[in-house]
């Protein structure tokens, strides 16, 4: 089974081409635009891996990792 990992990124151009190359190594990914979103995803997909940026909209990168920590042991990256 692959491995789950969450790209919480609002620049588009990053954010796909983590996507690309996550998938091209056999990851499962799904991509987050802003801090609220990113929560919401963590919650539905329960990632292995989350590649979290600090400076988002909605709510920002401090507040979404308070937020997962408060659900348990992911790598935050």
């Amino acid at each position: 089974m692959p491995k789950k990992v969450l790209i919480v990124e609002d620049e588009n151009n990053i954010a796909e081409l983590l996507h690309l190359y996550l998938e091209k190594e056999g990851f499962d990914t799904a991509v987050a635009k802003d801090g609220g979103k990113a929560v919401e995803e963590f919650e539905k997909q329960q990632p292995d891996m989350v590649l979290l940026d600090i400076m988002l909209p909605v709510l920002d990168g401090w507040g979404v990792l308070k937020k997962i920590r408060e659900h348990g042991a992911t790598y935050l990256f």
